[in-house]
């Protein structure tokens, strides 16, 4: 996936920050010691083997002058602090930082090395997969996105951002799409819907956001190409970069995105209220304002996900202005 958010450096920029962060380590001689990831839509990554055998990868954050929304600030440092948490629990596979260099003296943007995870991605490999083998992984995946959640936080909202934070789940979460639509205005985004409208229709639904009284860490991010797979178990899971202090709903797992019914089972949860309905619905239409706007922020070199985001904001709203789906009134309302 091509983006002008990518920060691509040339072998000679890698090789001082190899430098910096191994104690003199050099690269390995040959065009193989440096490898780029294509997969990612934000930032530039790279498979690197030093001189002394040890693979690690790098990853970049964007340029200083690379315009991105509101919720993207400081996604890095958010991805690096998510990652030392969950190493705490052993039952989540996140690779180890080796090293993170937020100075920017060397590099124009913050970089890190970690450990490179054994296996496979579980996107390039899964088709291949047997339907035992894959519900066996994606039952994985749900304990371990379990655990993610299992961290507590002190507010709502994201690590990066101070103002897309709050006391509440409500609050923060309103903040977090009003920040959307902002940054969609800017671009001059045009949806099929008002802006009124879209925000209409959180409003309608957001005493459901009420339930949700402690916030717990969420990785938002758990979708196939995070996660890494070695003779059938997940080895692996990556890119925290867009994690928050938010509600379990909010993860991918629970998206009509994707078929995740044994991932609910590992999980634990595989029956819901209608206020939890309500919310897997208003994540869902966050997730596809999400898509749908920032096509306009990184010109992807296809139309695949303004297309995508745009069929999954028309049925997300079909959704939530349903009159079955909309809150019950109480008695003597």
């Amino acid at each position: 996936m091509e983006s002008i958010t990518k920060n691509r450096k040339t072998r000679a920029q890698i090789e001082a920050m190899v430098d910096r962060a191994f104690d003199g380590a050099r690269l390995a001689t040959g065009t193989s010691a440096v490898f780029e990831f294509n997969e990612g839509w934000f930032n530039a990554s790279y498979a690197l083997h030093l001189g002394d055998g040890r693979e690690v990868v790098l990853k970049i954050a964007p340029p200083p002058g690379a315009e991105v929304m509101v919720y993207e600030k400081n996604l890095m440092a958010t991805e690096v602090a998510a990652m030392r948490l969950v190493r705490q629990n052993p039952a989540i596979p996140v690779p180890e930082i080796l090293y993170y260099d937020n100075a920017r003296d060397l590099c124009d943007a913050d970089y890190f090395f970690m450990e490179k995870v054994p296996g496979d991605n579980l996107e390039h490999v899964r088709a291949g997969m047997s339907p035992e083998e894959q519900a066996a992984v994606d039952f994985q995946i749900g304990q371990i996105v379990r655990e993610i959640n299992s961290f507590p936080g002190a507010y709502f909202g994201y690590d990066g951002n101070p103002e897309l934070r709050a006391e509440s789940w409500r609050e923060a979460f309103i903040k977090i799409i009003e920040s959307l639509l902002e940054d969609a205005a800017r671009k001059d985004v045009m949806f099929d819907f008002s802006y009124d409208d879209l925000r209409a229709a959180v409003l309608l639904h957001a005493p459901a956001l009420e339930e949700i009284t402690r916030p717990c860490l969420v990785h938002w991010d758990t979708w196939y190409p995070n996660f890494f797979v070695k003779d059938g178990k997940i080895s692996g899971i990556i890119d925290f970069e867009r994690a928050l202090w938010a509600d379990p709903l909010m993860e991918a797992q629970f998206r009509s995105l994707m078929d995740s019914s044994a991932s609910l089972r590992g999980y634990g949860k595989t029956a819901f209220t209608l206020s939890e309905e309500q919310r897997k619905q208003l994540y869902s239409l966050h997730l596809a304002l999400v898509m749908y706007i920032e096509c306009a922020y990184r010109h992807y070199d296809t139309d695949s996900v303004f297309t995508l985001s745009r069929q999954y904001i028309a049925s997300t709203i079909a959704w939530l202005n349903e009159p079955t789906n909309q809150p019950r009134k109480k008695i003597g309302e």
